[in-house]
């Protein structure tokens, strides 16, 4: 991404999840159902904003992608009513991937004297599991392995679809599918691996927030993708939690973020079930917390709105400079979990696995021992 995101470079290998970019392990067996195009809806008026406010040294199966960050700026407090206080409704436990980049490290440098801290602190926790590369054919059986993996231990995994065209603005993590006819049958696929048990999908990083490089038609054509492809993953398994993409609070101010979110279909229970943020940043966890409820509250929607953060490398905050590639000085956040003790928080998440590459100590994606052993070595691993 430009100086723009905060999402996904790197971000593909998160936390002790699969590189579920390789399609040579497994082939789809399911038939994907027949696919009609998606309706280009018309956007709908924006929410009215008071004030403007190194090498790698290991990599499973394929890289992630990455996203960037934008410059700071302070969110302007939107002038609306505190509607409800709504608590985390996702229960039950997170599921660890038991096939990841870390893992693969770990299992390959038992002699290695940043071992025991690698493994303890970053391999040991779950995390998200990104499906970054375009390949229809096998997603769904990726897909599959790992919700059919939390299933049957009783556990929520957490998903990471990022094929949107266009993404990353042609930054670090370009790509995706072709256009978004050919997104819309991508997810038509993924969906049909979300098999009937509890599952977090963090939906398309920075779609939505980074999407000043569109232009206004194809922003809405966007949007109405996103909007569908959240009603085809809650209706092919209503258990799924979808998230959409929020950005993170030194981005766009609430107001501005939340009337994107509305024309993506965030505020629709039949899409969504609310945003997420800081992927794959550094921004404070009280900070994204306030920040989301600004969103949440400028949204509208149901009351069951929620939102997760990424808290896997923000222990140390955001570097006063902005910087977004592999900054200097960062620290491991809280432990993923879906008890946040926060109203309206749903959970904090491990999107981001710490280690893998923005693209300055590597290629976006790739583990680097060197980067996950500065970041879990600190005492401190709380933000």
């Amino acid at each position: 991404m430009v100086v723009a995101a905060c999402v996904v470079v790197a971000a593909g290998a998160v936390a002790g999840v699969l590189s579920a970019f390789d399609g040579s392990r497994a082939t789809d067996e399911a038939v994907p159902a027949e696919v009609s195009a998606s309706p280009r809806l018309a956007p709908l008026p924006a929410v009215p904003s008071p004030s403007a406010p190194t090498v790698t040294e290991s990599a499973s199966a394929s890289a992630s992608p990455s996203p960037s960050a934008r410059p700071t700026r302070s969110p302007s407090r939107p002038r609306t009513e505190t509607k409800r206080e709504h608590t985390a409704t996702v229960p039950g436990r997170l599921y660890r991937h038991p096939d990841s980049q870390v893992l693969e490290w770990v299992r390959a440098h038992s002699g290695d004297p940043r071992h025991a801290v690698i493994a303890s602190r970053i391999a040991q926790q779950p995390a998200a599991v990104w499906f970054a590369d375009y390949s229809p054919q096998t997603v769904t059986a990726r897909v599959a392995a790992v919700t059919s993996g939390g299933t049957a231990l009783g556990r929520v995994p957490v998903v990471v679809p990022y094929a949107i065209p266009g993404r990353d603005c042609g930054g670090h993590s370009q790509g995706g599918a072709p256009d978004l006819n050919a997104y819309d049958a991508w997810i038509d696929r993924f969906a049909q691996g979300l098999g009937s048990g509890a599952v977090i999908v963090v939906l398309e990083p920075d779609s939505v927030a980074q999407t000043e490089c569109l232009s206004a038609a194809a922003r809405a054509d966007r949007f109405a993708s996103l909007a569908r492809a959240g009603r085809v993953l809650k209706a092919a398994n209503p258990r799924a939690r979808v998230y959409f993409d929020a950005g993170h609070s030194g981005w766009n101010a609430p107001a501005r973020q939340a009337a994107w979110l509305r024309q993506a279909g965030a505020a629709s229970p039949e899409s969504s079930d609310g945003i997420f943020s800081n992927v794959s940043n550094f921004h404070a966890t009280a900070d994204e917390v306030a920040y989301d409820r600004r969103v949440l509250d400028a949204l509208g929607g149901p009351a069951s709105l929620g939102a997760v953060i990424d808290t896997s490398r923000n222990g140390n905050g955001a570097p006063a400079d902005g910087e977004w590639c592999d900054p200097a000085g960062r620290k491991l956040g809280r432990a993923p979990t879906l008890s946040t003790g926060e109203s309206r928080i749903d959970a904090y998440l491990w999107v981001k696995l710490p280690g893998e590459s923005d693209g300055c100590k590597g290629r976006p994606g790739t583990f680097t021992a060197s980067y996950a052993y500065a970041l879990a070595s600190s005492d401190s691993a709380s933000s």
